[in-house]
């Protein structure tokens, strides 16, 4: 089983949830804050370089306003190639 950092599906939903936080105006210092955690924490995890566990998913969801199923959902769905 591939680790959790290199599954498709786990960068797609990274890359949305970060794709929600630049769309709500949001910079990784300002959701810190909002999460209590320091920026740095944030970079991490969009980075790719540290697994978002379930908790901190919906934390990080909450914090955007953002429904963490629909996320999910719209994660596992692969991307329509491109012609």
């Amino acid at each position: 089983m591939p680790r959790t950092l290199d599954s498709a599906v786990y960068k797609r939903l990274i890359r949305r949830l970060k794709d929600e936080r630049e769309t709500k105006g949001e910079t990784q210092t300002s959701l810190a804050i909002k999460l209590n955690r320091p920026q740095s924490f944030i970079a991490k995890i969009e980075g790719l370089e540290r697994r978002l566990d379930v908790f901190e998913f919906i934390q990080f969801c909450d914090a955007l306003e953002v429904d963490p199923g629909s996320l999910i959902q719209r994660a596992s769905k692969k991307p329509k190639p491109r012609k």
